[in-house]
């Protein structure tokens, strides 16, 4: 039996691993870098261990480092999460050598599957559809290019190792093919310590159709129903539902078949994932890979079947049989997984950090939160920006869709940019209230311009909220004249002004307190009633022409972060009374254009450049961005190194 845990993993998986180890009565070891010292998975285990520097490398990819600390404090054995070392060959073997339990499949099975390109032959040979394209040793760029060009476009360039959309590009000319392919190889060597890639014929109109899989030491597999992950952005999913609104009964159990023959190929025991890119109207599907681990989205299963697979996993290995059949595997009503990210929507999904000043979530039934961080926790840029799964199950898809909108609309992390009012417009749109979608929904309808439009009366309120709180802030802290009016002037008549900025949008509030908590409000044209009815921070109450609303307000400086369920997430800034010198922008000059590590600097000073030349290629969040040039001239200075860290709007370098 398993007494000890150690989890090498962080965030939301961490501390999903140790729920199961507490309920199991298994003692839990966490390990955690530099940037995770104060997480709440840290406070959550039983034993929490500093393992080393924020960059993964350094920390939750050092495979002796955790090994020796396993053996250190006597763990029987350690479960890798999902990314970092989960589906590494290497690591898997590591443990067994040591005389610790891996808590996945097989390293043979990983092995097989690390590689998609062995993957695919495998599944060739067990008569499983594939889609065609190259995989090979060979893989120098010259020989990926000439297989890319017979292949033909559009095709998919994807990393063996590895998923979340890392090292994977999709190229549609010829004349893009060996950067995309030199990119590709240097985003997988980072992200998985391995550049190799296969090229695939890229299917332009499809959905993604998973089946969760497990076996045992025994030779039992079976399949535990299907979860469609269609809806994506960057190649990485927002949405995970399960049942899939498109599958018959026929098409599952064809699907869940060619799920199970492929984890008995593999001599599969643990907890895995069989993907299909799936053709809704020809019916065709064709096998993707395995995800040798557990995934992201295993809540979604665990709702609809009520296993927990974490549970699954410990007891498969520790040796036990799995304890069902594939008959006694049902599905019971409907559940929908919705992604929080720290990203802009507004700006391509590009990564956010910052700090979660807010966090509460409504008391919905049906609602699960896997999450791990809390009001204070910081997003940094050296790990996956995912803030929160949000979970709903309900006896249908109608229902359970109406539940996770209210949820959305409820939720509250405020402080940082994140997805939380696209995923909102996302449920709201009938074409995913109806399953009508393919994995390119978010690109062909998802028109970010006119996403940033926040409408007057939103930013009204939102304004009315803030300048409210600060009125009573005032007033509570007022200690001469407490019998005066507020803000009382020798002319009864003169209101006093407040300006704001938001986004592009500027408002300015002219307010005049009536009486007691009763304030004359104006916006450009329009005027209003206002009584505030209750401050209990961070929520504030009040009423407009008669209406009651309640906001949530969180502050950094002059910056507001707003929230109400009528305006969705609004960020104001408060201008100064006097004028501020504005920060000169230097011309010519390229900056960060959000929190990152310079990986590459492709110019030097005195070279020439034209239009859209790369000039340099920036990571954050383990994705790589390439700046490039906007106009043609020479490098004139380079103030970035690779391997720095830079802040959002560093200067990068210059050019004349």
């Amino acid at each position: 039996m398993i007494h000890t845990i150690l989890i090498a993993n962080r965030g939301e998986i961490a501390s999903r691993v140790i729920r199961t180890c507490k309920k199991m009565g298994i003692k839990s070891i966490a390990v955690f870098s530099d940037a995770d010292s104060d997480g709440l998975f840290v406070q959550e285990a039983d034993m929490a261990i500093h393992i080393g520097e924020s960059r993964p490398a350094l920390s939750y990819l050092d495979q002796e480092k955790i090994i020796r600390i396993a053996q250190q404090y006597k763990a029987d054995a350690i479960h890798p999460g999902y990314g970092f070392l989960s589906e590494n060959t290497a690591f898997a073997k590591k443990c067994e050598q040591a005389g610790l339990i891996f808590i996945g499949p097989n390293s043979k099975a990983i092995d097989a599957m690390g590689s998609k390109s062995r993957a695919k032959s495998i599944m060739k040979e067990h008569d499983v559809p594939v889609i065609p394209g190259y995989q090979g040793d060979d893989q120098s760029v010259e020989r990926l290019v000439r297989e890319a060009k017979e292949v033909g476009f559009p095709l998919l360039l994807k990393a063996t190792a590895g998923g979340g959309g890392k090292g994977m590009r999709i190229v549609h000319k010829a004349e893009d093919l060996e950067a995309n392919i030199q990119a590709a190889k240097r985003e997988s060597k980072s992200a998985f310590g391995d550049d190799e890639l296969i090229i695939e014929k890229y299917i332009s109109k499809g959905r993604h159709i998973e089946f969760q899989i497990f076996g045992d030491k025994h030779g039992n597999a079976i399949h535990i129903l299907e979860r469609e992950c269609t809806i994506q952005r960057r190649y990485q999913k927002v949405i995970e539902e399960s049942p899939s609104p498109v599958l018959t009964k026929e098409l599952r159990s064809k699907m869940g078949d060619a799920a199970v023959k492929a984890a008995k190929a593999l001599s599969y025991d643990n907890a895995g994932t069989v993907e299909f890119i799936f053709d809704d109207k020809t019916n065709e599907f064709f096998f993707l890979e395995v995800n040798t681990r557990l995934q992201v989205e295993h809540p979604v299963t665990e709702e609809v079947t009520g296993l927990d697979l974490v549970e699954l996993q410990i007891e498969v290995a520790e040796g036990k049989p799995l304890p069902l059949t594939q008959e006694e595997v049902k599905g019971n009503g409907y559940a929908i997984e919705a992604r929080l990210y720290a990203e802009d929507p507004a700006n391509d999904f590009m990564p956010a950090t910052g700090t979660v000043r807010l966090w509460e979530y409504p008391e919905v039934e049906g609602l699960r939160i896997e999450t791990a961080i809390r009001s204070g926790s910081e997003i940094s840029i050296y790990y996956d920006p995912m803030i929160a799964k949000l979970i709903v199950w309900d006896k249908n898809r109608h229902t359970a869709h109406r539940k996770m909108a209210y949820v959305l609309r409820n939720l509250k992390c405020l402080g940082l940019t994140t997805n939380q009012d696209f995923l909102l417009h996302l449920f709201e749109q009938k074409e995913i209230q109806d399953g009508d979608y393919d994995t390119h929904y978010i690109d062909n309808h998802f028109d970010a311009a006119s996403f940033t439009k926040i409408a007057k009366d939103k930013i009204d309120l939102a304004g009315i909220a803030v300048t409210l709180l600060n009125w009573y802030k005032r007033n509570q802290s007022r200690v001469l004249l407490r019998g005066m009016p507020s803000g009382w002037r020798n002319n009864r008549y003169a209101y006093q002004q407040v300006d704001y900025v938001c986004a592009d949008a500027e408002l300015t509030i002219e307010y005049l307190a009536v009486s007691k908590n009763t304030f004359d409000f104006k916006s450009g044209e329009t005027n209003k009633k206002i009584q505030l009815t209750e401050v209990a921070m961070p929520l504030i109450s009040f009423r407009v022409d008669g209406v009651q609303y309640k906001a949530s307000v969180a502050q950094e400086g002059d910056d507001y972060f707003v929230h109400l369920p009528e305006t969705g997430n609004i960020q104001l800034t408060q201008r100064e009374r006097f004028p501020v010198k504005e920060i000169v922008k230097v011309e010519g000059g390229y900056e960060a254009p959000m929190p990152s590590q310079v990986i590459k600097v492709l110019v030097e000073p005195g070279q020439q450049v034209n239009v859209d030349d790369s000039l340099l290629i920036i990571s954050s969040m383990k994705m790589e961005n390439t700046i490039t040039a906007e106009k043609a001239g020479t490098v004139v200075e380079v103030y970035a190194t690779e391997g720095q860290n830079v802040e959002a709007g560093f200067l990068l370098l210059k050019i004349e």
